[in-house]
Protein backbone atom coordinates (compact mmCIF):
# COMPACT_ATOMS: atom_id res chain seq x y z
CA UNK A 1 0.00 0.00 0.00
CA UNK A 2 1.42 3.38 -0.99
CA UNK A 3 1.89 6.03 1.65
CA UNK A 4 1.02 9.63 1.00
CA UNK A 5 4.06 11.84 0.81
CA UNK A 6 3.96 15.12 2.70
CA UNK A 7 2.84 18.16 0.77
CA UNK A 8 5.53 20.77 0.13
CA UNK A 9 5.18 24.10 1.92
CA UNK A 10 4.15 26.62 -0.74
CA UNK A 11 5.94 29.61 0.82
CA UNK A 12 8.29 30.43 3.64
CA UNK A 13 9.00 33.70 5.44
CA UNK A 14 12.18 35.40 6.51
CA UNK A 15 12.39 36.63 10.10
CA UNK A 16 11.95 40.22 8.83
CA UNK A 17 8.76 39.37 6.90
CA UNK A 18 7.27 37.48 9.85
CA UNK A 19 8.02 40.35 12.23
CA UNK A 20 6.47 42.91 9.86
CA UNK A 21 3.33 40.81 9.31
CA UNK A 22 2.92 40.39 13.09
CA UNK A 23 3.25 44.15 13.50
CA UNK A 24 0.75 44.91 10.71
CA UNK A 25 -1.76 42.37 12.03
CA UNK A 26 -1.50 43.82 15.54
CA UNK A 27 -2.52 47.22 14.13
CA UNK A 28 -5.52 45.92 12.16
CA UNK A 29 -8.78 47.69 12.97
CA UNK A 30 -10.76 44.42 13.01
CA UNK A 31 -9.82 40.85 13.97
CA UNK A 32 -7.86 39.09 11.23
CA UNK A 33 -7.09 35.42 10.74
CA UNK A 34 -3.94 36.01 8.69
CA UNK A 35 -2.65 37.56 5.50
CA UNK A 36 -3.92 36.32 2.12
CA UNK A 37 -1.28 36.24 -0.62
CA UNK A 38 -1.95 35.71 -4.31
CA UNK A 39 -1.20 36.90 -7.81
CA UNK A 40 -3.34 38.73 -10.34
CA UNK A 41 -3.00 39.77 -13.95
CA UNK A 42 -1.71 43.31 -14.28
CA UNK A 43 1.23 45.61 -14.71
CA UNK A 44 3.56 45.90 -17.65
CA UNK A 45 5.20 42.47 -17.03
CA UNK A 46 1.88 40.63 -16.77
CA UNK A 47 1.32 39.70 -13.10
CA UNK A 48 1.33 41.38 -9.71
CA UNK A 49 1.58 39.95 -6.21
CA UNK A 50 -1.39 40.67 -3.94
CA UNK A 51 -1.62 40.87 -0.16
CA UNK A 52 -4.63 41.62 2.02
CA UNK A 53 -5.98 40.97 5.47
CA UNK A 54 -7.95 37.74 5.74
CA UNK A 55 -10.78 37.81 8.25
CA UNK A 56 -11.53 34.11 7.68
CA UNK A 57 -9.91 31.04 6.16
CA UNK A 58 -11.63 30.00 2.93
CA UNK A 59 -12.08 26.24 2.45
CA UNK A 60 -9.84 26.33 -0.64
CA UNK A 61 -7.02 28.41 0.89
CA UNK A 62 -3.61 26.80 1.29
CA UNK A 63 -2.69 27.58 4.90
CA UNK A 64 1.01 28.20 5.55
CA UNK A 65 2.12 28.74 9.14
CA UNK A 66 5.70 29.92 9.46
CA UNK A 67 7.47 31.70 12.31
CA UNK A 68 4.19 32.32 14.17
CA UNK A 69 2.44 33.88 11.16
CA UNK A 70 -0.48 32.48 9.18
CA UNK A 71 -0.36 33.05 5.42
CA UNK A 72 -3.37 32.05 3.34
CA UNK A 73 -2.45 31.35 -0.27
CA UNK A 74 -5.11 31.82 -2.93
CA UNK A 75 -5.55 28.41 -4.59
CA UNK A 76 -5.15 29.95 -8.07
CA UNK A 77 -1.70 31.22 -7.05
CA UNK A 78 -0.19 28.04 -5.58
CA UNK A 79 1.68 26.90 -8.71
CA UNK A 80 3.00 30.44 -9.25
CA UNK A 81 4.21 30.80 -5.64
CA UNK A 82 5.59 27.32 -4.95
CA UNK A 83 9.06 27.66 -3.45
CA UNK A 84 8.75 31.41 -2.81
CA UNK A 85 10.48 33.12 0.10
CA UNK A 86 8.73 36.26 1.32
CA UNK A 87 11.04 38.91 2.78
CA UNK A 88 10.68 42.47 4.07
CA UNK A 89 13.33 44.98 3.01
CA UNK A 90 13.94 48.46 4.34
CA UNK A 91 16.27 50.95 2.67
CA UNK A 92 16.72 54.73 2.75
CA UNK A 93 13.73 55.54 0.54
CA UNK A 94 11.36 52.59 0.83
CA UNK A 95 10.16 49.62 2.82
CA UNK A 96 8.37 46.73 1.12
CA UNK A 97 7.64 43.04 1.01
CA UNK A 98 9.81 41.23 -1.52
CA UNK A 99 8.98 37.88 -3.09
CA UNK A 100 12.05 35.77 -3.93
CA UNK A 101 10.26 33.48 -6.36
CA UNK A 102 11.98 30.72 -8.38
CA UNK A 103 9.03 30.83 -10.82
CA UNK A 104 9.69 34.46 -11.77
CA UNK A 105 11.13 34.76 -15.26
CA UNK A 106 11.35 38.57 -15.48
CA UNK A 107 10.18 41.82 -13.90
CA UNK A 108 9.27 45.23 -15.22
CA UNK A 109 11.63 48.16 -14.82
CA UNK A 110 9.51 49.89 -12.17
CA UNK A 111 9.39 46.77 -10.00
CA UNK A 112 5.60 46.69 -9.71
CA UNK A 113 4.93 43.58 -11.79
CA UNK A 114 6.55 40.29 -12.75
CA UNK A 115 6.33 37.52 -15.28
CA UNK A 116 5.69 34.12 -13.69
CA UNK A 117 5.50 30.57 -14.99
CA UNK A 118 3.75 27.80 -13.04
CA UNK A 119 5.98 25.43 -11.08
CA UNK A 120 6.68 22.15 -12.84
CA UNK A 121 5.40 18.92 -11.23
CA UNK A 122 8.94 17.80 -10.41
CA UNK A 123 9.42 20.99 -8.35
CA UNK A 124 6.48 19.94 -6.19
CA UNK A 125 7.98 16.49 -5.66
CA UNK A 126 11.40 17.77 -4.61
CA UNK A 127 10.26 20.46 -2.16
Amino acid sequence: MATARPRPQVMRLTDAAAARIKDVMARATEPVEGVRVGVKNGGCAGMEYTMEYATAVNPTDEVVEDKGVKILVDPKAILFLLGTEMDYKVDKLSAQFVFNNPNQTSACGCGESVQLTPAKPEAMASS
